[in-house]
């Protein structure tokens, strides 16, 4: 029976047969019994890969942080999640230095993650479409998640595509009003300074 774990653009934890490409942590999310009982606990909110030197992790296991997963990192990155210092190094020290490129300010890992916080809470809790910023898609570089028609949808170079929990639809043309922007801003900021999410192929 699929458990409620995968993560969609907006920050919604939801159900689905679909497996994930990357795994995510907010902390402590279930109770004993495995049940989703908040949306976050931590302000670090990361996103890590599935396998990492051989370990290997029992899910939803009591007290333990709960285990999410992605589509991909553009969708971990539009649900405020961003490289894990850890098992994704590389990826973490491409983050820092496009955050330090755009002025984002400090780039330690708790300066960064105050920030994002920040940026994707309102009133206490994961934004939802009509909180967010509204802008214009050709303001915002390839990689960022926009909201439309009630649904997530990628930046391309050329337009938008669809997203699903099981990957992109096709390309078609961005319309010329402002769209909220799903992508919190100082992600935004991020990857318009040259870092480029990892896309799922579908």
């Amino acid at each position: 029976m699929p458990l409620r774990n995968r993560v969609t653009p907006s920050g919604e934890i939801v159900v689905t047969e679909h497996r994930g490409t990357l795994m995510g942590n907010r902390g402590v999310l279930h109770d004993d019994d495995g049940r989703l009982v908040r949306e976050w606990q931590v302000r670090r909110w990361i996103a890590c890969r599935l396998e990492f030197r051989g370990r290997h992790r029992e899910l939803l296991q009591p007290r333990r942080w709960t285990e999410l997963f992605f589509l991909d990192e553009a969708t971990a990155i539009a649900a405020g999640h961003r490289p894990c210092a850890q098992c994704r190094n590389a990826d973490y020290k491409r983050w820092q230095a496009a955050w330090a490129a755009a002025g984002l300010g400090a780039t330690s890992a708790d300066a960064m993650d105050v920030r994002l916080h920040a940026d994707r809470l309102g009133s206490g809790r994961p934004r939802r479409p009509a909180d967010h910023p509204r802008r214009a898609v050709g303001e915002l570089p390839p990689g960022v998640m926009v909201a439309l028609d009630g649904a997530a949808w990628l930046v391309a170079e050329a337009g938008l595509r669809a997203w699903s929990l099981a990957g992109y639809g096709d390309l078609r043309p961005a319309p010329r009003e402002r769209l909220p922007v799903l992508t919190p801003a100082a992600a935004v900021e991020a990857i318009a300074a040259g870092y480029a999410p990892a896309l799922h192929p579908g």
